[in-house]
Formats: structure tokens, C-alpha cells, sequence
């Protein structure tokens, strides 16, 4: 796939990607943010109420 390079080990194992980010740069992101939300699934949740009055109570800035 052009933009798309395996390295492998010396088994020839693909053990790394590297990704043309000009070329597929959403795509990066998207997958990242995908393993992102995978790591933190079993994070505890904070409810929406419980941030909303958390960022209320912060001072303002810039105004």
C-alpha cells in the first residue's frame, strides 16, 4: 500500500508502521483516538453535572 511501511524483526515479522501522515493523517487520528478510548475504558467516569460544576468553579481567564 503506497504511504504504508512495514519494519520487520529479523523473522520478518512486521513488529512497526511507519504512515505517510500527509497522505493519511485522518486516518492516524482516528485510530488513535480509538486506542486512546480503549486504554481508558475501564477509567473511572465523571458524570457531565459533576464537570460542569467543577469547570464553574474555576476562575475565568482572559475576561
Amino acid at each position: 500500500m503506497e504511504g504504508i511501511q512495514f519494519l520487520t524483526n529479523d523473522k520478518g515479522r512486521k513488529v512497526a508502521v511507519l504512515i505517510d501522515l500527509r497522505k493519511y493523517g485522518e486516518l492516524w487520528e482516528d485510530l488513535y483516538d480509538s486506542l486512546t478510548a480503549r486504554r481508558r475504558a475501564r477509567e473511572p467516569r465523571e458524570s457531565l453535572e459533576s464537570v460542569k460544576k467543577r469547570l464553574r468553579k474555576r476562575p475565568k481567564m482572559n475576561g
